[in-house]
């Protein structure tokens, strides 16, 4: 059975006090951070620990490209998605076709080191926010649609599930939400018209949601990962989605309105989110699956379509991943470098 929190560990391989964490009914997932990798086969060894601890277990990492990739060493590093954008505006069939060949490059490395997905892709418009930026796609919402259902067809053939984020879009606030409160003025209409639309049209793709960080003041005084009315009116009864809903990192500084880590995932799973992120805080992560524990279980089986296709494969310090691979992977290398 899977658990409502996902929480991280400190190094490169499991503690007795990991171990102990891992089996608690309520933690359902483990996300890793550039601090527990060293090589492929040391991210193996490690992954396949966890889920004979716990079998059920998923296990996340962020590896979108550019600025935000944790697995570096051994792994291809993969160009920012805003690359793709600035190609689309010139070569849109090659910029798809190398998105489309990003994603699928993306997911067959991570699954191969026994990860079951990425929080990929960012949906959000590269507009006034820092944080979001080149992690975006494009600057308008068509372009980010037709490069982001390239990138995720790619991922879904190499059998992994996506997350779009962060609804209903980030890209318009100027504050980055890890370190400061992000306010959005805007009406929904507005909202609606622009930063939600790639959440709307590429729906049908979409595996899971990460909701924003963010308040949208005129719309509800809550941050959308702690707010009914984003989650149960807009996403589930309006738009009508019946994917994953992830909260963000609920250590992050936008999550604080809503009180300790206990209180925050409370105010998520009650919004509607099926499983909360606690990360870096291994003293918070404590607080919030105490304060969980008596909680029913989240849909088991909404969770279960995050399950990664992981081969059954020996990894050595260096990926070999057959013919392929390798001949994208030179591909995704030689446009970054051009780039």
């Amino acid at each position: 059975m899977i658990g409502a929190l996902m929480l991280d560990i400190a190094g490169t391989h499991l503690t007795q006090e990991d171990i102990q964490l891992l089996q608690a009914p309520q933690v359902g997932g483990v996300i890793l951070f550039s601090r527990n990798i060293e090589s492929p086969q040391q991210v193996r060894a490690l992954t396949d620990h966890m889920r004979q601890v716990r079998p059920d277990l998923l296990i996340a990492v962020d590896q979108e490209g550019g600025r935000v990739q944790r697995l570096k060493n051994g792994f291809t590093l993969l160009p920012a998605m805003g690359k793709f954008g600035q190609l689309y505006l010139t070569e849109p069939e090659r910029a798809l076709k190398l998105a489309e060949q990003c994603g699928w490059l993306m997911a067959t490395e991570v699954l191969a080191v026994g990860i079951d997905f990425s929080f990929a892709p960012v949906l959000d418009i590269n507009a006034i926010s820092d944080v979001i930026g080149d992690r975006a796609f494009a600057t308008n919402v068509q372009d980010i649609i037709s490069l982001a259902s390239a990138f995720m067809r790619g991922m879904k053939r190499a059998g992994m599930a996506n997350t779009g984020k962060h609804f209903p879009g980030h890209g318009s606030v100027k504050a980055d939400s890890h370190v400061a409160a992000a306010v959005d003025p805007r009406s929904f209409d507005e909202i609606y018209k622009n930063d939600m639309q790639s959440f709307i049209q590429l729906q049908p793709q979409l595996d899971a949601l990460m909701p924003a960080h963010v308040i949208y003041e005129n719309v509800d005084p809550n941050p959308a990962g702690f707010s009914p009315y984003w989650i149960q009116k807009v996403l589930r009864q309006e738009m009508q989605f019946d994917g994953v809903l992830f909260s963000d990192d609920l250590t992050m500084q936008a999550a604080c309105v809503a009180g300790g880590a206990d209180a925050r995932i409370k105010a998520a799973l009650a919004a509607g989110c099926d499983m909360g992120l606690v990360c870096n805080q291994r003293e918070a992560a404590c607080l919030a699956l105490e304060a969980i524990t008596d909680l029913p279980l989240p849909n088991q089986q909404r969770l279960e379509r995050m399950r990664g296709k992981i081969p059954q494969i020996q990894i050595g310090e260096q990926l070999d991943l057959g013919a392929e691979w390798a001949e994208i992977k030179q591909a995704i290398e030689q446009f970054k470098q051009s780039a």
